[in-house]
């Protein structure tokens, strides 16, 4: 299924995100690209979580490189299929209790938050494939489950919403994304998820 021009959008804002704004996107390089990745059905949300990678791995760096492209995230995009081929291949029970010991408290000690947590692992851990018939249908109830794991987990933060919140806005108006739109939201939940779960210690 050919990415719509939605996701097309999504990924440009996150670019634009990562490099504060910087206009280098899309070349006639990067758009081969994509296209290379969209004829593998490689799905928008490994793209954005290889390009999260990327600019995290650069970040460290003491000179990054100034010119940036996206045939630099190939190794993170192939990193991505094979963790979701992984998570596949899994059994429910294997991740439904790892992953935990490293929240925080006091939200490791709900065990709303903890069951929530479980429910979201078993769904990644069961994921079928692309191409199968419930695929779709399995995708939004993962989503779900981690929405309901980030609403207990954003609950928690108290007052320390509010200033992560003004961060993440700034931020995104930063990259040039138009607030209310269809990417501002997309972008929005993508990143306020990410902030949420970091600030805890969730990781996955």
């Amino acid at each position: 299924m050919p990415y719509s021009r939605e996701e097309l959008d999504w990924i440009e804002a996150e670019w634009a995100y990562h490099l504060h704004g910087r206009s280098a996107f899309l070349s006639r390089e990067d758009f081969a690209q994509l296209q290379a990745w969209d004829a593998q059905e490689i799905p928008a949300e490994a793209v954005i979580g290889a390009l999260e990678a990327y600019f995290a791995r650069r970040a460290k760096r003491a000179k990054p490189r100034t010119f940036v492209a996206l045939a630099h995230l190939e190794r993170d995009v192939a990193k991505a299929v094979k963790l979701r081929a992984a998570l596949r291949r899994a059994e429910p029970e294997a991740a439904a209790v790892e992953g935990w010991e490293t929240v925080q408290e006091p939200l490791a000690s709900d065990p709303r938050a903890r069951l929530a947590f479980e429910a979201w692992q078993r769904l990644r851990a069961s994921a079928p494939s692309p191409d199968s018939p419930g695929y779709l249908e399995h995708f939004d109830a993962e989503r779900q489950a981690h929405r309901a794991l980030v609403a207990l987990a954003e609950a928690a933060l108290g007052p320390m919403a509010h200033g992560m919140q003004e961060g993440l806005t700034s931020r995104l108006k930063e990259s040039g994304i138009k607030e209310g739109t269809l990417v501002w939201k997309r972008a929005w939940e993508h990143h306020w998820n990410r902030r949420v779960c970091e600030a805890w210690g969730i990781q996955g």
